[in-house]
């Protein structure tokens, strides 16, 4: 599990890291008024910085969604192994939400 944490936060600095190259390309992009050789240039390393924070963001879904399933299985798991347990753990959560929504 510390594997997939540690690989999880490299995704997220890396696509952090690529958009914000994607910002200031940008910025730079609007702001000058440069040959069109260097406009095609910049708009090519805009682009391939963008599609890195692509796969990077599309790296980091999978990962979310894998982490989603593994825990909805955890918990499927959980609650047929101990059903009582899980009744009366729902049944205070339902009581506490309950009493949240009529206090207001």
């Amino acid at each position: 599990m510390e594997t997939t944490t540690t690989v999880n936060e490299i995704n997220r600095d890396k696509l952090l890291s690529d958009l914000r190259v994607v910002i200031k390309d940008a910025e730079e992009l609007v702001r000058l008024n440069t040959s069109p050789e260097r406009m095609t240039s910049m708009r090519e390393r805009l682009s391939d910085t963008l599609q890195q924070a692509k796969t990077t963001l599309g790296r980091l879904e999978e990962d979310a969604i894998e982490r989603g399933k593994q825990a909805a299985q955890t918990t499927n798991q959980y609650v047929h192994e101990h059903p009582w347990t899980s009744v009366g753990v729902a049944a205070g959560v339902g009581l506490l939400l309950g009493m949240l929504v009529t206090r207001r």
